[in-house]
């Protein structure tokens, strides 16, 4: 599947009926950050969206979709003993994959949003309902504001570190069992 309903359907069933405690979504995403360049990895920190995903939860204000902190302290450590750098921030889970050439993203980017994908935010907000954990780890592919893209062969076999980070991530999260709400 692919984006925020696909995801909210997925990790609410792991979550609700198989008793799965932590998720961390691991994928592409499009750097909107010119500080960002093919391959690097990031974590988010916090999922923006322009998706009404967060509608059906019936709150009277704007949800923050967040990851899970302890997730990302242990993503970010499991990063540091690999060696490899890991840039924490804001991310814009979108439900769209094609922009109409609006000015859409530069608004984004002038947030200091990181980068644009299309899963976290549902997912943050799935977890947080649930009362469970969830990070979300992508690679950069391309850059919306240069012609920079990665191939899909090169997407296909080059994520290694970003897969490493999130199995040795989960690992270590068996020393930080879930406490009960």
């Amino acid at each position: 599947g692919m984006g925020i309903p696909s995801i909210g359907i997925y990790s609410w069933e792991l979550y609700n009926f198989y008793g799965v405690e932590n998720i961390i979504r691991i994928g592409s995403a499009g750097a909107i950050s010119d500080k960002l360049k093919l391959m690097d990895i990031i974590a988010a920190i916090a999922a923006s969206t322009d998706s009404n995903f967060a509608h059906q939860f019936g709150l009277n204000g704007t949800f923050a979709p967040a990851a899970d902190f302890t997730l990302l302290t242990e993503a970010v450590a499991a990063a540091g003993e690999r060696g490899v750098k890991i840039t924490v921030g804001n991310i814009l889970s979108s439900d769209n994959f094609y922009s109409d050439g609006s000015d859409g993203q530069d608004k984004w980017k002038k947030m200091g949003v990181l980068a644009v994908e299309m899963e976290a935010a549902g997912l943050y907000m799935t977890a947080a309902r649930a009362g469970k954990r969830a990070l979300c780890i992508c690679t950069i592919s391309d850059h919306i504001y240069r012609p920079e893209a990665l191939s899909a062969e090169e997407r296909q076999l080059s994520f290694t570190q970003m897969i490493e980070i999130a199995l040795d991530t989960a690992v270590r999260m068996e020393k930080h069992p879930l406490e009960e709400h």
